[in-house]
């Protein structure tokens, strides 16, 4: 269960950031094609979390969905390739709220799922 909404919340994530490259990130350089690769990368990342649902699948979509919550996080509070952005910009929060849960429930989702890989090795 936590694998299926972990990758639901990183398709939302991807079309978060899909719609703010539409609607005007496009425009700033380097953060504009990082925002569709986010978004592509993401979309195709959850596609393999739902199907695969394998423990370095899922700990690979938490890193990913940990490294966009650093990255807005370094935006927000430093600069990112020279662009600084606001938890006030549309989606920001919400963004980071969605980040965060797909990165724990998936975190999460990688231990059950080496757990009980351990447990049916130990049982053969």
């Amino acid at each position: 269960m936590a694998a299926w909404a972990g990758a639901v919340l990183l398709v939302l994530s991807s079309v978060i950031h899909l719609h703010l490259w539409f609607n005007g990130y496009r425009h700033i350089p380097t953060i504009g094609p990082l925002f569709v690769a986010q978004a592509v990368v993401g979309i195709a990342l959850s596609i393999v979390v739902a199907v695969k649902r394998l423990p370095f699948v899922l700990a690979g979509g938490a890193a990913f969905a940990a490294g966009t919550v650093a990255a807005l996080l370094v935006s927000v509070n430093f600069s990112l390739f020279g662009f600084r952005d606001s938890l006030d910009a549309p989606y920001a929060k919400s963004s980071l709220v969605v980040e965060c849960l797909a990165a724990g429930l998936l975190a999460l989702a990688a231990i059950v799922a080496t757990k009980i890989g351990e447990t049916v090795r130990s049982s053969r």
